[in-house]
């Protein structure tokens, strides 16, 4: 029986996003790059079929996750045509993680491929000399096997030489074909900008204070209530951390404060008065929901305000249908980009929201995000994979773009009339 005229193409996701983050960011974390898998797929595709001078059968994408539970990444792959992902284990010892079963899983698939005569021609695209007596046995079934390297970042291999020496092809994956689909992220922890321009971390935090929360604050106050104090109120912020420049934001427009600047206020009540003397002064009470607990409020109030506990969560608002609507769209269109999962997670909780009044009322809170909707917000942006290289806690930049997307989405939808109309 002759093999059939195709290719396979078998990748090691851990050593091909490695090797790609090592060539871009310097070290071999996938946390520091961001990944177009569609655009990745398409060129292991088109690159397989011209090597090859064959059709492809499929490719194959080997990697690990915790106890095999597929990842974003992973759905968002297996949704893909002519893609099947196989995954191994994942494993965290000494504070670091680790591959288990992908290199036995990437030689059983190579062995029976080429014992059934699957294809003329596999593609390997990994650096693991384990995978030496797999790659062996497909040639003497009679394939041709092609060896492709990622473009190491100190000019040497990174491949098992035994594995280099035994291919029949070998070809480098350069610089340049993988900065098609693979981008570094910049050392502050924002990702470099994708190719659809979008507003950055500063550009943000140096943004004009939303209408919605202008309008809302100034109705609370005319109701004689004690609304949050507007972010106008804080001092030009000094660069942080927040935001990972140098431009703080600009005298003209109202910039939306981080805990920092938050902390600099008089107290609450008088956030329009500027310290007359210079020493410390009483602590701000807003902070960021996502601290641990509610903090006190103005009039010794200590936990969640009856007017934040009565806000539905983006949970209550879905019925089952929208859930599934929901996970499609996050596989197939959501990018995960945090700005971006802010803006979905905010439109998706207007869109259903039955009263306009509940808009208002998150409003008044600007910037802060009640606790619920908040650590709800947070859990969504962690299924992206949205989680620093360490303790497994969303990066401290991705958070204020998160919240930011949030908080735009809301102003831009409540401007346009995408609410229901208030009574």
């Amino acid at each position: 029986m002759e093999h059939v005229d195709r290719c396979v193409v078998l990748v090691d996701a851990g050593y091909l996003l490695g090797a790609a983050a090592s060539l871009l960011a310097g070290e071999p974390a996938r946390s520091r790059i961001t990944v177009d898998h569609a655009a990745l797929i398409q060129g292991l595709r088109e690159r397989a079929e011209s090597d090859t001078a064959q059709p492809l059968l499929r490719i194959y994408w080997f990697d690990g996750a915790p106890d095999r539970v597929p990842q974003p990444e992973h759905r968002r792959l297996r949704v893909m045509p002519r893609v099947t992902v196989r995954l191994g284990a994942l494993t965290r010892s000494d504070g670091r993680w680790a591959q288990k079963g992908v290199d036995a899983a990437m030689h059983a698939e190579l062995t029976e491929l080429a014992r059934n005569r699957a294809c003329s021609d596999v593609v390997l695209v990994t650096g693991d000399g384990d995978l030496l007596p797999g790659l062996m046995s497909a040639k003497e079934h009679g394939v041709a096997v092609h060896l492709w390297a990622v473009q190491a970042a100190d000019g040497d291999y990174n491949q098992s030489e035994d594995l280099v020496a035994e291919a029949d092809e070998r070809r480098v994956l350069d610089r340049e074909w993988i900065t098609r689909a693979v981008r570094a992220k910049e050392l502050n922890g924002v990702c470099a900008p994708p190719p659809v321009p979008r507003p950055e971390i500063a550009a943000i935090l140096s943004a004009p204070l939303p209408e919605s929360a202008l309008a809302a604050s100034e109705a609370a106050a005319a109701r004689g209530g004690s609304p949050t104090p507007a972010p106008s109120a804080a001092p030009a912020p000094a660069p942080t951390a927040a935001n990972g420049s140098g431009t703080a934001p600009s005298a003209t427009g109202k910039g939306v404060p981080t805990p920092k600047d938050l902390a600099g206020l008089r107290g609450p009540g008088h956030p329009q008065s500027a310290p007359a003397t210079p020493g410390p002064q009483p602590a701000a009470t807003l902070r960021w929901s996502s601290d641990r607990g509610w903090i006190e409020r103005p009039g010794g109030q200590v936990g969640e305000p009856p007017e934040t506990a009565s806000l539905p969560t983006l949970a209550q608002l879905t019925s089952a249908e929208q859930r599934w609507a929901d996970r499609e769209e996050d596989i197939t269109t959501v990018g995960g980009d945090p700005f971006e999962v802010g803006q979905v997670f905010a439109r998706r909780w207007m869109e259903r929201l039955p009263d306009q009044g509940h808009v208002e009322k998150l409003s008044s809170m600007y910037p802060r995000i009640p606790h619920r909707i908040d650590g709800e917000l947070l859990r969504y942006a962690a299924r992206f994979g949205l989680l620093a290289h360490k303790d497994d806690q969303i990066d401290e930049h991705d958070r204020y773009a998160i919240r930011a997307g949030f908080w735009r989405e809301i102003d831009v939808r409540a401007a346009a009339g995408h609410t229901p109309a208030a009574e």
